[in-house]
């Protein structure tokens, strides 16, 4: 069963598609927390915030729970006939739970390094890898809206380099000591890449949930789309 033929079983439920909103929503609202902990870490010479970040990740963390509620619904009412909607839902609620407390991670930088947070040597890459990720916000919300199969693959194949490019700067941040940063600098850098990378990964498993069947969440592509 693909995510098309899922999304409307997804529509024909009311508990479902109550989860459904509430997944979309989590999504929103996670783009906007990556949006606004980017901002204080990377463009800001304070660690001031538009809002409280927090508090936001609490949101994602109760849209999470009324999604889990909802799918006990509908499982309860149809009687476990058909699990797989229901999975695949509680699958990318996890994924956008994740992402939040990861993003409350690069906030926790933020207010820990006031200062704006410069790069180095690796300014340009991390640059290059905040702009996919939140591009990868912005292109994923319709592509789950329209159970776009190849826009999700395409989205995959094409930015699926800043898991590794996140790995290399930490790996050169430990491999090479250059005195180019101050300890708590370099200590920033890495668990910034870090936490990119990992926001990129859950990111792209919510798209496979788009591609491949609820087996093959979080992995490629085995046939072409």
């Amino acid at each position: 069963m693909w995510f098309k033929e899922l999304y409307e079983i997804w529509r024909s439920d009311n508990a479902l598609t109550r989860a459904l909103n509430d997944s979309q929503a989590m999504l929103e609202e996670a783009n906007n927390m990556f949006s606004e902990a980017i901002r204080s870490l990377r463009r800001s010479d304070t660690n001031d915030l538009a809002f409280n970040i927090y508090e936001k990740d609490q949101m994602i963390n109760k849209y999470q729970q009324e999604v889990r509620r909802n799918v006990l619904k509908y499982l309860a009412i149809t009687g476990g006939l058909n699990v797989i909607p229901g999975l695949i839902l509680a699958s990318i609620v996890i994924d956008l739970e994740r992402i939040g407390d990861y993003t409350k991670n690069i906030t926790d930088l933020a207010v820990r390094h006031p200062e704006r947070l410069e790069g180095g040597r690796y300014e340009e890459d991390l640059r290059r890898i905040e702009e996919v990720v939140k591009r990868t916000f912005t292109d994923l919300l319709p592509m789950l809206k329209e159970s776009n199969r190849r826009g999700a693959k395409q989205l995959i194949d094409e930015t699926y380099w800043v898991v590794k490019k996140c790995d290399e700067v930490v790996n050169s941040l430990i491999g090479e000591d250059t005195g180019e940063f101050r300890t708590n600098d370099a200590v920033c850098i890495g668990l910034y890449a870090r936490y990119l990378k990992r926001i990129q990964a859950h990111l792209l498993n919510i798209a496979s949930s788009v591609v491949n069947p609820f087996e093959r969440i979080g992995y490629k592509a085995e046939e072409e789309i």
